[in-house]
Order: structure tokens, then sequence, then C-alpha cells
């Protein structure tokens, strides 16, 4: 397999990618080919033909430009929205709920994990030009309390992500064997994840690059090696992290999980988590977390 996926070509300066006219989030017709399906099942991920309109990706840029600046404590790459009340926060909620319930995405992550769909989870993922931090190579899975395990990550492009700003890295067709394998705690001031899998346990040589231009989204199985290196260049790289997990799955707040981002600590067991569509078929509580404050970071 080739080091780099191709990237498709710029609509101008700009690297904005053109949109058809009826990609919007409101498209009830937006879906995943079959060959699309396939190859996110044989490689563990998927860059989709759909993507974001750009009136959109700037509505998440400004959200994002407002976090940063309401968070000045906080360094870029550890934005994990923790979902609640309050007044302050209610447009950001608001914002980021509307678009991980929109029928376009939903239409998308159906195809990969059935009809009933929980969101868990969102992150605002900025590494800053010159100095945005290593993701070290990991598996989700590691971290997360939902039993069995099954979920998957929509990561939205907000500017160009490539090799020379630390794009995402991941590692096709290691999910296969659906096993989360042996991670370490690493305390490094220049990454931004703590856990890291442990050296040997696979191959970094083995890694493909996914390029993306703003509005184009990827999406990763929740066992698949990912990572990226440092963001070195002069363009920022940020993109909008949703997580999404099938009902039939507990999120189960009796596990006690490992921190995951250096320097944040999250209590999992109190995360608020949304039935987006569908039914419930595992018994999940939805009222747990929702009168929480909002916050950015960890707690």
């Amino acid at each position: 397999m080739a080091a780099l996926l191709t990237r498709l070509p710029d609509r101008s300066c700009l690297g904005i990618m053109p949109t058809r006219d009826d990609q919007t989030l409101a498209d009830t017709n937006a879906s995943l080919s079959d060959a699309e399906v396939a190859r996110y099942h044989a490689d563990g991920f998927i860059v989709p033909d759909w993507r974001l309109p750009l009136h959109d990706v700037e509505r998440l840029r400004r959200l994002l430009d407002q976090l940063i600046d309401e968070s000045p404590k906080v360094r870029p790459e550890h934005l994990v929205l923790r979902w609640g009340g309050g007044d302050a926060a209610l447009a950001v909620h608001a914002a980021i709920l509307e678009f991980a319930r929109s029928p376009a995405v939903l239409n998308i992550v159906e195809r990969l994990l059935g009809p009933d769909l929980m969101c868990w989870g969102a992150h605002m993922f900025c590494k800053p030009a010159g100095d945005g931090r290593v993701v070290p190579w990991h598996q989700d899975g590691d971290y997360w309390p939902i039993r069995p395990l099954a979920t998957c990550t929509v990561w939205v492009a907000l500017d160009h992500s490539g090799p020379e700003n630390g794009c995402l890295r991941v590692v096709p067709g290691s999910h296969k064997k659906r096993e989360t394998l042996a991670h370490e705690q690493v305390e490094r001031e220049d990454w931004a994840l703590n856990q890291t899998l442990v050296s040997g346990t696979f191959d970094p040589n083995d890694a493909v690059d996914v390029v993306l231009e703003p509005g184009q989204m990827s999406i990763h199985d929740v066992f698949m090696i990912h990572g990226s290196e440092a963001n070195r260049s002069t363009q920022r790289r940020a993109g909008l992290a949703i997580r999404y997990m099938p009902a039939t799955s507990l999120y189960d707040r009796a596990i006690k999980m490992p921190g995951g981002a250096a320097a944040i600590r999250q209590d999992m067991s109190q995360r608020p988590i949304y039935l987006v569509r569908g039914e419930d078929r595992a018994g999940n509580d939805f009222t747990i977390g929702q009168d929480r404050p909002f916050a950015v970071g960890g707690d």
C-alpha cells in the first residue's frame, strides 16, 4: 500500500474542496456506497466521498476560535468537550450536538454501526502551527468504557491536514483481530496523550497518512492503531472529532479507565451521553451528567 493517500486537487489556494449543491447536513440521501462500507471493514478507516459544506466548516472554525480564546489554560490539543448545562456554553453545546445529530452524518455512521446510535463524546483537536504535539501510537479502545467495545470516530477536517502539519496516520487492517493491544503510560510534555502502544506490538512502517482538505472527514474503528506527528509547520491543523457507538453496547460507568490525554483527567463515569437515532437496547443511562456545567478539558 502506498505510504500516502492521494490528495484530491485543490479548488483554490485555500485548499477548499468543492461540494455538490445537495451536500448539506440536512441531506437525508447522504450515505456510504457498498464499496465504501467494504473498504471500512477491510482497512478499519475510510474517507467518504461526502464532505461538509464550506459554510459549515467556517461555522465550526469560528466555534474552535471561541473555545481557544475562552480556554487560555488548556492546550489546543486538549479541547475535549464535556457536555452539560450552563447558559454561557449553550451556543457551543447546541452547535456541536446539532452537527452530531445531523441526518447526513448519522446516515453515514448508520451504515457502519447500525440503526441504533449514541453520541457520547466530542473533541475539538487543534495542533497549533510550530509546536503542535505528537499523538503517540494507540488504540482508542484502551481509554473508553464501552462494552461490547464497538464505536467509531468521525473526524472532520477544519484545516488542510497533511504530513507537514501532523495529519492522522493509521495502520490499515490493524483492527481486524478486534482486540486491544498492550499499552503503557508515558508522561511527556511534547505528547498530547500519555498512553501509547508498547514497542514491538506493530510495525509503524505499515502506517499511511490520511490527507484531508477542509470539510472532508475520516472515520476510524475503535481498534484501529493510529497516531500523528508533531506540527512543526507554519499551518495550523484542526478538526472536530465526534464519537459514536451502537446503542446495542453499554456505556459502562462502573469501569475505571486510564487518563488518556496528558494533563487531562476525565471522570468518564459522569459523562453525559445522547441517543441520536433509533432505540437504546443496552440499558444506557442518559440522565447522568446532564446537570453538570459544560467544560473544556478535564474534570
